[in-house]
């Protein structure tokens, strides 16, 4: 029988052969001058050696592993057959200019220092020369694209090329041996960005297709994202039933008085644009502070940046989590980058936004991305060594989303901030809950927008700025809002299951321990 840990190591080497956006995420610098190509030769070479790498893990018999290798065995299978879906099945590269977006790659060689910047301006040159030949592959690619992307993606565009001509220059002030070879290809860059945006707005009135993927394409998603035996029906009632309880214990807490009522006099204390990247600094001392107090679990000393998000990335989400790949050396910052309301919105618009994102919410929102959530735990993750590179690079964004959700939970049950971030963190338990029921409902049932911001608004309280953001979101991805809700589900059983005589402390650095395995296998590897 072929040995395992060869074969997985061959295997995880061509996936980020292949791919140059997961090598780039996990750290592996080897492809650091390269785009990801999206031709289509390309991709028929990449579905080519991932039915090799099925059949080749096929062939392997885990039965007689021990508990860690059938791990890796197991998630390194499911990423395998998950690309194929995702290139034969979805084929969101030739609908979704999003998958396009060179902002990423680009920021990643500017602002995390993990090799000298000669090293970096080096491959960024790269990076840039090869701009203009994959924006032309995208305009080949795409078609059918849905509107809703296409408005996305020109915002975004636009901000990958203000990056490049607010940040290089700079940059080769530092290194000016360099100029010569970086300045005409960022020129170039720019030039082909503008072009690509462009034709973007020649795209925004052709009909294209509808961004719900339908049932069919939905669950068979689902089922790859979650990585669960959970079905979709039992995803959505068990969402439906967290609602109930969600909304009862905030109705209990609000003493008798309206929910609604309680949750406006809280959002009256609110930042603004000016102000919210600080608040979110506060948090964070007051948020590691409360875990280093109450013994919660190990903290790391890894440094943390917290800042406005890059305009590239904005129209998704308001915040996000950014951490250096498990195979980057110690000591790089993670990025904690939250959007202010855009410059061009309405005066109402921007109050509506810091009203939901108010003082308490971004106490609780710290937790989830920073404190004791994404950064701390994604800290803990990098820390993990096994015998393969498999679970350095199958992440699962259920255990990642989970545990953030469950930190939100322990800290606000453990009394931080107080009742306020309590009624909060309730109401983000509620925005979860409601966040698979949207996944779901839109994508297979076609739920309407003036139906989605009546569920968003009535049933789960949000601000509307923050519900219509929500709907654009639900109408840009799919089933990853799943993942909040499924992940804390199975996390917080897990943290249930602590054995007897082991210290809260100890049970999370364990939960922690083993990289960000799909729930289902932490249990495997916890024994529980």
């Amino acid at each position: 029988m072929p040995d395992f840990v060869d074969t997985a190591e061959r295997i995880v080497d061509a996936l980020l052969e292949s791919d140059p956006r997961l090598a780039s995420y996990v750290g592996d610098h080897r492809y650091d001058d390269r785009l990801p190509d999206l031709s289509p030769g390309a991709v028929a070479e990449r579905v080519t050696m991932l039915r090799e790498a099925a059949d080749a893990l096929a062939g392997i018999d885990p039965d007689a592993f021990d508990a860690e290798e059938q791990v890796d065995h197991a998630i390194l299978s499911a990423r395998v057959e998950r690309g194929l879906f995702e290139l034969t099945d979805v084929r969101e590269h030739e609908w979704n200019p999003l998958l396009h977006n060179p902002g990423g790659l680009l920021h990643g060689l500017i602002a995390r220092p993990f090799a000298p910047l000669p090293e970096r301006l080096a491959s960024l040159g790269g990076r840039l020369a090869a701009i203009p030949d994959a924006l032309a592959t995208a305009r080949a690619v795409l078609r059918d694209m849905p509107r809703i992307h296409v408005e996305t993606a020109i915002g975004q565009f636009a901000g990958v090329a203000r990056l490049i001509e607010g940040q290089v220059p700079g940059l080769l002030d530092q290194e000016p041996a360099l100029r010569a070879a970086v300045e005409p290809a960022a020129a170039a860059a720019t030039a082909a960005l503008a072009e690509f945006g462009d034709w973007l707005r020649t795209r925004l009135d052709v009909p294209g297709r509808d961004p719900r993927l339908g049932r069919r394409l939905w669950e068979a998603r689902l089922w790859h994202t979650l990585d669960t035996e959970l079905p979709a029906a039992e995803v959505l009632s068990r969402a439906r039933r967290n609602v109930e309880a969600a909304g009862a214990e905030l109705r209990e807490l609000a003493a008798g008085g309206s929910v609604r009522e309680a949750l406006a006099r809280l959002a009256d204390d609110h930042p603004d644009g000016d102000t919210i990247v600080g608040l979110a600094r506060v948090s964070l001392d007051e948020a590691t502070a409360f875990v280093r107090d109450h013994d919660l679990l190990t903290l790391v000393d890894d440094p943390l940046v917290i800042e406005e998000m890059p305009e590239f990335a904005r129209g998704v989400a308001v915040a996000y989590c950014d951490s250096p790949g498990a195979f980057e050396p110690a000591g790089l910052p993670t990025f904690y980058c939250i959007a202010p309301a855009p410059g061009d919105w309405s005066p109402e618009r921007a109050e509506s936004l810091y009203r939901e994102y108010n003082d308490h919410m971004v106490r609780n929102l710290t937790v989830h991305e920073a404190m004791p959530g994404h950064f701390l735990q994604i800290a803990h993750a990098r820390r993990f060594r096994g015998r393969t590179r498999v679970r350095a690079i199958g992440g699962s964004g259920p255990f990642v989303e989970g545990w953030a959700v469950y930190a939100e939970e322990l800290m606000a049950g453990l009394g931080f901030g107080g009742l306020p971030v309590r009624m909060q963190q309730l109401k983000m338990q509620l925005r979860t809950s409601l966040n698979a029921v949207l996944d779901q409902l839109v994508h297979c049932e076609d739920l309407s927008e003036a139906e989605a911001m009546a569920l968003m608004t009535d049933v789960g309280f949000q601000e509307a700025g923050e519900a219509a953001g929500k709907w654009r979101r639900a109408l840009l991805t799919s089933t990853q809002l799943s993942t909040y809700f499924v992940g804390y589900t199975e996390i917080a059983a897990i943290a249930a299951a602590r054995p007897f005589g082991a210290t809260p402390k100890a049970w999370h650095d364990a939960m922690l321990a083993h990289g960000s395995p799909p729930p289902r296998h932490l249990r495997t590897l916890l024994g529980v």
